[in-house]
């Protein structure tokens, strides 16, 4: 089975403290012909994608293209299921994130995830949610009352709750529940927020406050977000990947990607026409 194959560490490379309460700080993830499997199953072909700092990158396709995998590989989530292998590179402003200068703790504090059912600790305060991830970081915070404020703000949640903080995340409804993760997320200070599909569980109004949210974070930290909905991808996103499988069998792939305004105004490809306009998937 193919084995990942470690990019070396460019001599100007330095990797950013983990402890370190500063400012955000975001990032270039890159993508080098990365390949996927399941067991003998193979799920992505030589994906190669460069998703650029301050700006959001729109990951489109059919379901089982594979999107949400590569979405998982650019935090070691991948690697999690037993059978799961994968081959290529994956940088984080050129440091290998398979390498041995980043270990896998530290990649998925740089590289947060939210997901697309909200997550919240139920029986945790609002505010306790927020501050979760410290601890198992082992990031020191001098004033967290004033990273709680920062984060539900960044979220687009504190003026909805910074009168009941001790109230229980849980009893939030679904949309600021997923802003709550959103804000949990930004606490450990990531350089790279991945979203799976983070609005597909909720209604109109959230999924605006929500694609608000998105909006108001992307000069603070690089995002990468998977949807199925092009109006969001057109929306929300700087940039877009469409992926694709083309028969059965077959592992999937990036057919196109540039700038979204370009692919959904004149896409070079005519089956990303086709998927845009709606004639599949």
């Amino acid at each position: 089975m193919a084995q990942h194959a470690s990019a070396s560490l460019p001599a100007s490379a330095t990797v950013p403290s983990v402890n370190r309460p500063g400012a955000f700080e975001p990032a270039t993830l890159s993508a080098y012909d990365v390949s996927a499997w399941f067991g003998t199953r193979k799920v992505l072909e030589r994906v190669s994608l460069q998703m650029s700092a301050r700006r959001v990158t729109a990951l489109i396709g059919p379901s089982g293209c594979g999107k949400s995998t590569f979405l998982r590989i650019l935090n070691r989530m991948h690697e999690l299921v037993p059978s799961a292998s994968l081959a290529g590179q994956v940088l984080l402003d050129g440091v290998d994130i398979y390498g041995p200068t980043l270990r896998t703790t530290q990649t998925r504090l740089r590289i947060g995830m939210v997901f697309q059912k909200p997550n919240p600790f139920p029986t945790m305060s609002i505010a306790q949610n927020v501050l979760s991830g410290l601890k198992v970081s082992g990031t020191k915070v001098v004033n967290r009352d004033q990273l709680v404020e920062e984060c539900l703000t960044a979220a687009g949640l504190w003026k909805e709750t910074r009168n009941r903080l001790n109230a229980p995340g849980g009893a939030l409804s679904g949309g600021q529940q997923q802003r709550l993760c959103i804000a949990r997320a930004l606490a450990v200070r990531p350089q790279v927020l991945l979203m799976d599909e983070p609005c597909s569980a909720l209604d109109p109004t959230s999924t605006r406050v929500i694609e608000e949210t998105i909006g108001s974070l992307a000069d603070a930290v690089t995002i990468v977000i998977v949807t199925h909905n092009m109006q969001q991808a057109q929306r929300v996103s700087d940039d877009c990947a469409f992926f694709l499988v083309e028969s059965e069998g077959e592992a999937g792939r990036i057919i196109e990607a540039g700038l979204t305004v370009d692919m959904f105004s004149d896409p070079a490809d005519e089956r990303t026409a086709d998927y845009i306009g709606g004639r599949f998937g």
